[in-house]
């Protein structure tokens, strides 16, 4: 209940209650109401821009997650990307350059799809941008994995009709990886141990101990048996199919000129004759006449991890041994 209240009248010095208008009460009661509306409405704006609600946190959290998972599916789709460009590349400069084929085009590998908007439904999102983006990513990987999936086919039939060409394309290594002391000079540029100046190196040199059989890499003929001046003794295989191998500085020969061989027979045995600065074997493959990276051509009696320690090592631009 509210509280009367009075006031003094000097004119008739008395004490007198205090009548309040009917109007006055409703200015009141609306400058109250208006007062308290002002007051909810802050409260609701603060409490909506600082303050989150448990659903709003909730929210925050899963969208966190996403984008965590969003970023983890990002990198391992760039693996995939680029274990597929390997492939491609593999696929384009080794395989195929082996069975005499033409690459894949690269228009054929990179086209994108044509007809309507495939990507109408992701639009008008808030993420659509995001979105869109992933999915082009996943159909481009999907249909140049569908393409490499063909060539592979293609190739197996190749290597189903081409027995023969495989038996004969140098495929192993010339010398057993368990003779050999370590040492090793890959193809490339390289520094010459005589002239001590950077010299295209046509071969590979794998240093072994005088003696160490030395065996063909592939079938063939004996192209040539005897010494060559920078080679020394030096034994040629014609394989055939644009194929020749030359393996040089031998101690002792094991073949004649014209002789056939098979891959995996033995050649002769490493030395040190010719331009050598020690004992090792200078082996080289030549396609069409010119000298390629004999690495492509030793992976058929290597493990994986043996292949990619010979790798590493022949990449490595120290000094060749002749």
């Amino acid at each position: 209940m509210a509280k009367t209240k009075y006031h003094y009248n000097s004119h008739t010095l008395k004490y007198e209650k205090v009548k309040t208008s009917t109007k006055t009460r409703l200015l009141r009661v609306v400058g109250f109401l208006t007062s308290s509306f002002a007051c909810a409405l802050f409260l609701l704006y603060v409490g909506f821009t600082f303050i989150d609600s448990p659903k709003e946190k909730q929210l925050e959290r899963e969208i966190s997650q996403m984008t965590l998972q969003y970023d983890i599916m990002q990198k391992r789709l760039e693996q995939i990307d680029g274990a597929l460009v390997n492939m491609q590349q593999r696929d384009d400069h080794i395989y195929r350059v082996i069975f005499e084929a033409d690459p894949i085009d690269p228009d054929v590998r990179k086209a994108g799809f044509g007809g309507v908007n495939r990507y109408q439904l992701l639009e008008h999102f808030d993420n659509s941008d995001l979105m869109i983006e992933t999915a082009k990513k996943l159909d481009y990987i999907s249909k140049a994995l569908y393409v490499q999936s063909k060539s592979y086919d293609d190739l197996t039939k190749m290597a189903e009709s081409k027995t023969e060409m495989m038996a004969s394309i140098p495929a192993i290594q010339p010398i057993d990886s368990r003779k050999t002391r370590g040492g090793l000079s890959g193809f490339g540029r390289r520094i010459h141990p005589i002239y001590k100046i950077r010299k295209m190196h046509t071969g590979i040199d794998f240093t072994a101990p005088v003696g160490t059989p030395i065996y063909a890499t592939g079938n063939g003929r004996v192209a040539a048996a005897g010494v060559d001046s920078g080679y020394g003794r030096r034994v040629l295989i014609d394989h055939g199919y644009s194929y020749t191998t030359l393996y040089g500085h031998m101690s002792r020969l094991a073949v004649k000129a014209g002789q056939e061989v098979r891959r995996g027979d033995l050649i002769g045995y490493v030395g040190n004759t010719g331009a050598s600065t020690g004992p090792h074997l200078h082996y080289e493959v030549h396609k069409n006449g010119r000298a390629v990276n004999p690495i492509n051509f030793i992976y058929n009696d290597l493990t994986p991890a043996e292949y990619a320690a010979i790798l590493e090592a022949a990449s490595q631009e120290n000094q060749s041994f002749d």
